[in-house]
């Protein structure tokens, strides 16, 4: 008989902290995040469903039962560093898994960028974006691409930057992964894999499946169901709108 597995340990130091920061420089990511590109739109498309999407988030921040516990002690409705977000769908017994949306911001009117970070469990995003809007995405490791002859809609660009918040003295590779306008990309995210999001333009969402949200609040024991708590970020502050536009495009 095969001996038990070791419980996985935890990623964070304290479990319901909103803003804890672990160190660039030793940081190693656990994997790679994998994208697929999955279609192009007609621009009339492409902003009819993102902005469907994003009305469900605005209707959420209205609302007095999105925004105030459950009978689960649950918030629906939450923020986190790239926009608002709304838990359209969520865990119960037997079945782990939630489903978020996230309505982006956008860069250039707050002049702000999010940070790089982790989460404490895996993650699968759809990025959607319309007209005008592309989402610049950065990770510490390189990105692995879908590319299948025949049904691959297209190949998303990609360059390297150095991590523009780093501390002094420590330089850490960013490795930056554009989705154009008016696309839809997948990027499946493992566990403790670095990664971040910023929308350059009005018009992008994400809709975002965690496959094991229950199990990552028992084995982190957290107190609840909060974005914020599930991420570990990887710089103090967040950094000018500068250091994530789009410099593929100079944008």
């Amino acid at each position: 008989m095969s001996a038990p597995h070791a419980p996985t340990p935890p990623l964070k130091q304290q479990a319901d902290d909103d803003n804890e920061i672990h160190d660039v420089a030793t940081f190693r990511d656990a994997g790679r995040n994998a994208v697929t590109p999955v279609a192009l739109f007609p621009e009339p498309v492409a902003l009819a469903v993102v902005n469907a999407f994003a009305d469900i988030v605005t209707r959420a921040k209205k609302s007095v039962a999105a925004t105030n516990p459950d009978s689960d002690g649950i918030v629906r409705s939450q923020t986190f560093e790239e926009g608002d977000v709304y838990m359209i769908e969520k865990p119960f017994d037997g079945f782990f898994a939630d489903r978020y949306i996230m309505d982006f911001y956008d860069v250039t009117e707050r002049d702000i960028c999010s940070r790089m970070h982790l989460h404490t469990g895996l993650r699968f995003v759809r990025m959607m974006t319309g007209p005008d809007t592309r989402i610049r995405v950065g990770s510490l490791s390189p990105f692995d691409i879908t590319d299948v002859p025949g049904v691959t809609p297209f190949h998303p660009a990609t360059f390297e930057d150095a991590l523009p918040d780093a501390p002094a003295g420590v330089h850490r590779t960013r490795y930056n992964l554009i989705v154009p306008p008016c696309s839809f990309v997948d990027m499946q995210i493992p566990r403790g894999v670095s990664h971040q999001f910023n929308a350059i333009g009005p018009h992008a969402v994400i809709d975002s499946v965690h496959p094991e949200e229950s199990i990552e609040v028992f084995r982190e024991q957290m107190s609840g169901y909060k974005m914020m708590a599930q991420t570990v970020f990887l710089a103090d502050e967040l950094p000018a709108a500068t250091t994530c536009v789009d410099t593929v495009t100079g944008h």
